[in-house]
């Protein structure tokens, strides 16, 4: 199924990949979700992926009968994912067991393009957002979705959980707003109106409660502090396309990555006057998932629509120390 251009990537021929995920409990191990054709019809497959001494190897596989969009890891079994797709279902899946999924969700009405998994101890909390413009939040040992969130006027492209306050998780919009929920709160707590454009992707400082990211259609990321939304705190531009996807580091403060439409991978650092570190254009298709190991710092794994998944070159490591 896999082909290995070279010791630090792997070709999964048919798929395009839309997320990337490190295991927070195997180093070296990641998940991806695919889709056929784009996203726009055939199957989708949960790949989940290790390097060793001889490179990228498929450890697992599993198919849906749609396109998968996103995944997310349990962060209380280290053999269980979560995807969602574009039928609108959530699945659930064992990767130590042959067959799957263990159960599947089918609330939204349209596709399911974002899931996570909570972070913060003592809940078991899933939140998804979907392109019928609703986020859902689950619990896993439940057959159905313990509430919907309601307020966004465009589809939902991203959803993500706070790391510092149990409960609360952000949605980013093509309706151009970023707005922070609370699972014990009646509506949406706070609406930022982030960009003049759809926002695809947000992500949560994970050193700091009150600071997230936004990457959007106009090719920018800012940050925001939920303390003062009135200006960004931050407005990083380099992108010359569309910004699919944007993540925090988990080791530095101020460090972050994106990837792009542009099918390029950028590193920021935006403390500093010249915040962009590295471009890294190693693709040749739209640079759709991203993620940053928990595990060794500078590891980063990306995946583009011709799912193909490097590790990414020592110079970017060493400008994520």
């Amino acid at each position: 199924m896999g082909t290995a251009g070279d010791r630090g990537a792997l070709r999964l021929p048919g798929l395009h990949g839309y997320a990337a995920e490190f295991s927070p409990y195997w180093p070296g191990r990641v998940a991806c979700a695919a889709a056929q054709y784009y996203g726009i019809a055939g199957c989708g497959t949960l790949a989940v992926l290790e390097q060793n001494e001889a490179g990228i190897v498929l450890l697992r596989s599993f198919d849906w009968n749609d396109g998968l969009f996103d995944v997310t890891w349990s962060e209380n079994n280290e053999h269980v994912l979560i995807t969602s797709s574009g039928d609108g279902s959530l699945q659930i899946w064992d990767i130590a067991k042959p067959k799957g999924p263990l159960q599947v969700y089918k609330e939204h009405t349209q596709e399911a393009y974002s899931v996570d998994w909570s972070q913060t101890r003592g809940e078991q909390l899933v939140v998804s957002g979907s392109w019928d413009q609703t986020a859902k939040l689950w619990d896993p040992a439940v057959g159905k979705s313990l509430r919907t969130f309601k307020g966004h006027e465009g589809v939902i492209y991203s959803t993500i959980w706070s790391p510092h306050i149990p409960g609360c998780f952000a949605s980013a919009s093509g309706d151009q707003t970023l707005r922070i929920w609370d699972v014990k709160a009646p509506g949406v707590r706070l609406v930022i109106p982030a960009h003049q454009a759809e926002i695809l992707s947000c992500d949560w400082c994970k050193y700091d409660e009150n600071l997230l990211v936004t990457g959007a259609v106009d090719c920018s990321l800012k940050g925001w502090d939920l303390r003062n939304v009135r200006q960004p705190v931050f407005i990083l531009l380099g992108h010359t396309y569309a910004v699919r996807r944007v993540k925090f580091s988990p080791f530095h403060a101020t460090l972050l990555a994106s990837c792009s439409y542009d099918f390029t991978v950028r590193f920021w650092d935006f403390a500093k006057p010249i915040p962009l570190l590295e471009t890294v254009e190693h693709h040749t298709e739209f640079t759709c998932g991203l993620d940053l190991s928990l595990h060794k710092r500078g590891q980063v794994r990306d995946v583009t629509c011709t799912f193909h998944l490097p590790i990414l070159t020592s110079s970017v490591k060493a400008g994520l120390q």
